[in-house]
């Protein structure tokens, strides 16, 4: 009897760590993602150089830019799956392009950026240069 209650006593303690775990889960995705508040969408930066990286990567997408001064930028895109749904291949941009980067700059004032919108060599545009407002913002 006595066997019976101390297994008892295991199986609801290992069922306790167990559900706590499971309850804080989504807790650990939810906080590896990061919010849009770094960057100023108040403002939109045009920044012209030459494609250093495209990385096609979840959570999101990343282009790195070198531009007349030297300067590199770090632009933060959607990720793939959305970029896909809005006219993106893997292949849109290759190292070299030279290309043309509307952007909401960050709040630091380092060089980078969210992406709002690139014309490529061809002309092409990709994304919306002239967002009707914030992403990921709440409005009151």
């Amino acid at each position: 009897m006595d066997e019976r209650k101390s297994m008892s006593s295991d199986h609801k303690a290992t069922a306790l760590i167990a559900a706590s775990l499971l309850a804080f889960a989504p807790a650990g995705a939810a906080l590896a993602h990061h919010s849009f508040a770094m960057f100023d969408q108040t403002r939109q930066v045009t920044v012209v150089g030459t494609v250093t990286e495209f990385q096609w990567t979840n959570p999101h997408a990343f282009i790195e830019v070198v531009d007349a001064a030297g300067k590199t930028w770090s632009i933060e895109l959607n990720s793939p799956n959305n970029l896909i749904r809005q006219g993106w291949k893997r292949t849109s941009l290759k190292t070299g392009y030279k290309v043309t980067l509307v952007l909401n700059p960050l709040r630091d004032g380092k060089p980078g950026g969210l992406f709002n919108a690139v014309t490529l060599p061809d002309g092409t545009i990709l994304g919306n240069p002239k967002p009707t407002g914030p992403i990921n913002v709440p409005t009151p």
